[in-house]
């Protein structure tokens, strides 16, 4: 389904800034099924309720707070009220977290957050300015913020996540599973003949694969399939052959499925890509000048070509580099206040609310 007039999405990254990847929309209608990221994921809303759904809980994120997911948490993400939600998301990988961890902490081992959503307005306004400074060019103020955010949420939020030990067969087969799939992703074995190649049956396989990655097998390929999509498209594959590649019937069984998990169709992607001089020029590219994307028509993905998405107003106001915390230090305790707060007026772009 195509996004609506009053939707708009920029998903990018900007060449100066490898290893993270931006996201600034506002969706009412569109949903995040069940996925989860190979990074990590910061987002400030600015307008609406954000519902973000995981495993154990569902968190409504709204102006004034900050919601940080860990790499592999599988989650979900809609509406929380009928007007929809507003927001600024970074995608940083965890190369780069855990270089920043490395340099301004003591934390060792993989890194993460043991909370979801914390009342931080101020972190929330850090993430806007790393988008603002990005998308005004400032390269040298985009990296300086996102640096400082991710130190000073380490500082406040971070702690070394726990190994996994279990080693038992459902663990075993969960994973050899996972790595079939991953390997014949272009034409899969059905969850029964999975099964007896793994030497068990489907219910086991299905109840230890969940449980292991939070989603059913077909979910989990779903979302490989879509990563390595990306994949394929930032190295300058057209979306017609990077849905064959990956097992996809078509290009619109591909813009479907990519633009429910990404936020954006593999088209409007790949453009912001080649227009920052990310990907590869391997061919024609029907795409537009460099230049802010605009408003354009929306609807379902017609079978050729890619789904343009409506534009977001430029970011406004000026730009601060907070000061960086101190390297040294005991980590503060985490702060566990967690809840809708509508009374924090803390947006950078306009939200405006449909009848």
């Amino acid at each position: 389904m195509g996004m609506g007039e009053d939707e708009w999405a920029r998903y990018w990254q900007h060449e100066q800034l490898p290893g993270i990847d931006l996201l600034r929309a506002r969706y009412v209608r569109h949903s995040f099924p069940r996925h989860s990221h190979e990074g990590y994921v910061f987002g400030a809303v600015s307008g609406g309720v954000e519902d973000v759904v995981l495993p154990d809980r569902t968190v409504h994120a709204a102006p004034g707070s900050l919601v940080m997911i860990n790499p592999e948490v599988p989650h979900s993400a809609r509406a929380g009220v009928p007007e929809g939600w507003a927001y600024s998301t970074l995608y940083p990988s965890t190369e780069v977290v855990a270089e920043i961890a490395a340099e301004t902490t003591a934390l060792r081992g993989t890194v993460g957050f043991a909370e979801v959503d914390v009342a931080d307005p101020q972190g929330a306004r850090m993430i806007r300015e790393v988008h603002r400074a990005a998308e005004e060019g400032n390269a040298l103020a985009a990296d300086s913020v996102l640096r400082i955010l991710v130190a000073r949420l380490l500082r406040r939020y971070g702690g070394s996540l726990p190994a996994r030990t279990r080693r038992s067969a459902g663990f075993r087969n969960a994973a050899r599973a996972r790595d079939v799939l991953e390997t014949r992703m272009a034409a899969p074995p059905s969850l029964e003949e999975l099964a007896a190649e793994l030497g068990t049956s489907p219910f086991a396989l299905l109840r230890a694969f969940k449980q292991q990655y939070g989603m059913p097998p077909h979910t989990w390929l779903t979302n490989a399939r879509v990563r390595r999509a990306r994949a394929l498209l930032d190295a300058g594959t057209a979306p017609a052959d990077a849905a064959a590649a990956v097992g996809f019937t078509d290009q619109p069984h591909l813009n479907r499925h990519f633009t429910r998990i990404v936020g954006v169709p593999p088209g409007a992607y790949q453009r912001e890509r080649r227009e920052r001089g990310v990907v590869p020029l391997t061919g024609p590219d029907p795409a537009r000048k460099a230049g802010p994307p605009t408003p354009a028509s929306t609807g379902s993905p017609p079978a050729s070509g890619p789904l343009t998405v409506p534009g977001p107003p430029p970011a406004s106001g000026p730009l601060t580099v907070p000061e960086p915390p101190p390297v040294s230090g005991p980590l503060s305790p985490v702060d566990r206040h967690r809840a809708v707060r509508k009374n924090v007026q803390d947006r950078a772009e306009p939200f405006t609310v449909r009848s």
